[in-house]
């Protein structure tokens, strides 16, 4: 039975264009890529404890093979693109308090509301 599931724009963009250039459907490259992915974390090269321990700082990055730092790297700037619930909490506080919740392109602070004028 098909089921669905929620896959960020970015990646999906990723896997249309991956998809086209080995001339599978998006289906059968993201089924491709999870079949790779399983073997992966299960083959003898890569050790998914590992990678695991050096995503959580528990083990140097320097200590990890060169495959298994490749695989670290995607994984870890995976993480890096999403808020950690520490950062929600804190933008949220100052979603409340009317307070700047980060900057425009032009650097200026940006509110979730604009605060009203003197």
């Amino acid at each position: 039975m098909a089921q669905s599931v929620k896959i960020s724009d970015e990646v999906m963009k990723i896997v249309r264009r991956e998809s086209e250039l080995q001339s599978r459907s998006v289906a059968g490259q993201i089924t491709y890529w999870l079949r790779i992915g399983r073997v992966i974390e299960r083959s003898g090269h890569f050790d998914h404890a590992r990678l695991s321990a050096a995503l959580t700082g528990e083990l140097e990055t320097r200590d990890l093979g060169e495959e298994e730092k490749d695989v670290w790297l995607d994984a870890f700037v995976g993480k890096m693109g999403q808020p950690a619930p520490s950062e929600e909490a804190f933008f949220e506080k100052r979603r409340r308090l009317g307070q700047g919740v980060g900057l425009d392109d032009s650097g200026k602070l940006v509110y979730e509301h604009e605060p009203a004028a003197a």
